[in-house]
């Protein structure tokens, strides 16, 4: 016969047992709302895009098999070539300066000397968070096509010709750079200093005391002790490069033109101006190759990077 402390210990576990699914259940439920919604606007998009690529579609009719054709088409269309071209050369010119930029500002507001600096960290910062639409005001006024645009003001007290930004082939490039430039800075300055933080002082007090001078320190402290927040701001940055289209479509006030379109740009006016969401998931597709790539190439540069560290330890 079984005891009644073995009938109490076996009810006990039954109850802690339903007790955990219970809790379980709960946990399941209080997350459920992200991963419904990521379901229905995130994955159910991406797989659809997916399938759309291999069909011809206007978005209202039936959609009609097409094969591998929507791929062979913007393949031979130039101007899908040129907004990869455009991507790199915008992508190049926004980010690398920025990052450069992002780093001085970071090692000047983490300099012990300045004074007033939560009130210039917020004043950098603001861009980021800056309405899209006062970025678009601050830049038609910069960037202004006529004689009394500020950039072609200050260039016609040297001789200089106005410049028509949004039909010149550089032109367009430097005013979007610009933009992404103005908009991010201040975004990598805040990672950089807060990296640049979370070094010890007494690295640069030791360094001090073995007669570094201010650049050894830079070079030898500040930089390899960031490695993890450069590689992060670059893949970032990389990737977001790869991602412009809010500043070209402001730029061009919604009419894309070939000297500034990027490869979102010209996903975006094959899918919602000329109704060719075939095409445009076949783009989408090849856009997300090529950040794939690029999302390899920084995970094993960063795993070199640890190794060549641990060799070094």
């Amino acid at each position: 016969m079984v005891s009644k402390s073995e009938k109490y210990t076996e009810k006990k576990a039954r109850r802690s047992l339903t007790e955990e699914k219970r809790h379980s259940i709960a946990g399941y439920l209080f997350i459920s709302p992200f991963f419904i919604l990521f379901a229905i606007f995130g994955l159910f998009p991406m797989l659809f895009s997916f399938y759309l690529a291999f069909f011809k579609w206007n978005g209202l009719g039936e959609m009609t098999y097409n094969g591998i054709n929507n791929f062979t088409i913007i393949f031979n269309d130039p101007i899908f070539w040129k907004s990869i071209y455009n991507t790199v050369v915008i992508g190049l010119l926004g980010t690398v300066p920025q990052l450069i930029v992002a780093f001085l500002l970071a090692y000047a507001l983490n300099s012990q000397v300045l004074r007033f600096k939560n009130t210039f960290r917020v004043a950098i910062f603001m861009p980021y968070v800056t309405s899209i639409v006062a970025v678009a005001i601050l830049f038609s006024i910069i960037f202004n096509n006529q004689s009394f645009g500020l950039v072609n003001s200050f260039l016609g007290v040297f001789g200089v010709e106005p410049i028509v930004f949004t039909q010149s082939e550089w032109g367009a490039k430097i005013a979007i750079a610009a933009m992404i430039f103005w908009r991010w800075v201040g975004y990598n300055t805040i990672i950089f200093l807060a990296g640049m933080q979370s070094i010890s002082n007494d690295l640069y007090e030791a360094a001090k005391i073995d007669g570094a001078t201010l650049s050894q320190q830079l070079r030898y402290i500040t930089l390899p002790m960031l490695k993890p927040f450069v590689l992060f701001t670059v893949f970032m940055g990389t990737i977001g490069s790869l991602q412009i289209f809010t500043e070209p479509l402001i730029f061009f006030n919604g009419n894309l033109r070939d000297e500034g379109i990027t490869v979102v740009a010209y996903l975006y006016r094959d899918a919602f101006e000329n109704n060719f969401f075939g095409t445009a998931s076949a783009t989408a597709i090849v856009l997300f190759a090529i950040i794939m790539v690029f999302s390899v190439l920084n995970l094993l540069i960063t795993n070199r990077l640890g190794r060549g560290k641990a060799r070094k330890a």
